[in-house]
């Protein structure tokens, strides 16, 4: 969506564009779940997962609840069903036990939400509240059924059995990308005040100012990984903090998760199939503690998030900062790899019209990058339109990860975006790129 709506096109536009993005983000939804039969809907393929069953018919009552309830004021469509599908109730190891609805019950709940949501889209008033204007509360519900289709994705990422979703490979590089890029100390405007979808934890926008330093032109590679491995990385404690040397060795952790050895090198699994590890893509499925022993044997470190987001949308030529690192326009297939649209990180240098200003590659879209930040409220933060969302897990628990990945949906990605997990986490599509304190003779370079 464009950063301002209602105010520069009329509500039949708005209406239009929002109909489309709720049957966009619908398809994608019931692809992921038509694609496997009703045991495995029903079946939990890991207790770090709800069973897909349980993400089908929660995004429908989260539809109901803020759309139909709230928004439309319409009576409950099934108010016997709240508490089952209240994620914050209901732990997810706990999900399939519980009196779910069957899958033929949940998708015709689904479809009687979309039935009412629809009537109301015709009928609703974009007017100066908050909830509504520029159509926010469909836009929330557009990205929240998103980020379960993501979540559904890792679902299948770790489901057993033969693969049942396709999709072609991801463009091959068109540009040569290596090394760091300065980013020269200064300003920048962090967050946003302006774009109509942005939920609360990117608000508001406020100014940051940083010293210079370097980052990764692109994301850590497979090759580069299998470096750090190979050098026995994996064994060493001077790279591991202490609490990540603690989990290595408690759950041991020798290589991202899904790899195997394979001959005189790895494999990789990938929603049903082995492929041979490729050393130019992004190396996906690590947590934070790995990333971070990678990025000091290295010789680097995470950058913070503010590092990241400067890196992803200032522009030296006018000192502001855009909502991609391509511009304001909303992503292309020439931009990211976004949206399930491959099934795999794109190699490096796959997106040279998707690089910033500076010259840094591929921050929007191929992996979630691991921040060195814990996840905060910006200053003046306000919860809206629910504490849940965010601000409930304000603390020292969860790291920021940046960027999406391929499984992320451009509705549910921009510059501005900010996701957040424990530091163990491994079955999200994440990776990371390092950073390092520029020295003041380089930082004017």
């Amino acid at each position: 969506m464009t950063d301002v709506l209602t105010d520069r096109g009329d509500a039949e536009q708005l209406r239009s564009r929002i109909a489309a993005e709720l049957e966009r983000t619908r398809a994608r939804t019931l692809l992921l779940t038509e694609a496997v039969d009703d045991a495995d809907l029903v079946r939990q393929h890991s207790p770090l997962m709800s069973p897909l069953v349980w993400d089908l018919a929660h995004v429908g009552n989260q539809e109901e609840l803020w759309l139909v309830r709230d928004v439309g004021g319409r009576e409950p469509v099934r108010c016997d069903i709240d508490d089952l599908y209240d994620a914050f109730k209901q732990p997810r190891r706990d999900r399939p036990s519980l009196p779910l609805l069957p899958p033929a019950e949940a998708r015709a709940y689904l479809a009687t939400v979309r039935e009412k949501v629809h009537d109301l889209l015709d009928r609703v008033a974009f007017d100066s509240r908050r909830l509504v204007a520029d159509g926010f509360a469909f836009g929330m519900i557009v990205q929240h059924e998103q980020q379960h289709d993501e979540t559904m994705l890792a679902t299948h990422q770790l489901r057993a059995g033969p693969a049942v979703l396709h999709a072609p490979p991801p463009p091959e590089p068109a540009a040569r990308v290596a090394g760091e890029v300065l980013v020269p100390a200064g300003p920048f405007v962090m967050g946003t005040d302006t774009d109509p979808w942005a939920l609360d934890n990117e608000r508001p926008a406020h100014r940051v100012q940083l010293p210079a330093y370097f980052i990764d032109a692109a994301p850590v590679t497979n090759g580069a990984y299998r470096d750090f491995i190979a050098a026995g990385g994996y064994d060493d404690p001077r790279w591991w903090s202490e609490p990540g040397w603690r989990h290595r060795q408690e759950v041991g952790l020798s290589a991202p998760m899904h790899w195997r050895p394979d001959g005189d090198g790895w494999a990789y699994q990938r929603f049903g199939r082995w492929d041979r590890v490729r050393d130019d893509e992004p190396v996906v499925h690590v947590c934070f503690h790995e990333a971070q022993a990678y990025a000091a044997w290295a010789g680097k470190r995470l950058p913070t998030e503010a590092e990241w987001e400067k890196a992803a949308r200032w522009d030296p030529a006018t000192g502001r900062s855009r909502r991609y690192p391509w511009g304001d326009d909303e992503p292309t297939s020439a931009h990211a790899n976004l949206g399930q649209r491959h099934l795999r990180p794109a190699p490096v240098g796959a997106y040279p019209a998707g690089a910033s200003p500076l010259g840094v590659h591929q921050l929007i879209g191929d992996i979630w990058e691991w921040t060195a930040t814990l996840f905060r409220g910006y200053p003046g933060f306000a919860a809206f339109p629910y504490r849940e969302y965010s601000e409930v897990f304000f603390g020292d628990d969860y790291q920021v990860l940046r960027g999406g990945s391929f499984g992320t949906d451009g509705a549910a990605c921009r510059g501005t975006f900010r996701n957040w997990d424990y530091p163990i986490r491994r079955q999200i599509f994440s990776g990371f790129r390092c950073a390092r304190d520029a020295r003041p003779e380089q930082a004017h370079r």
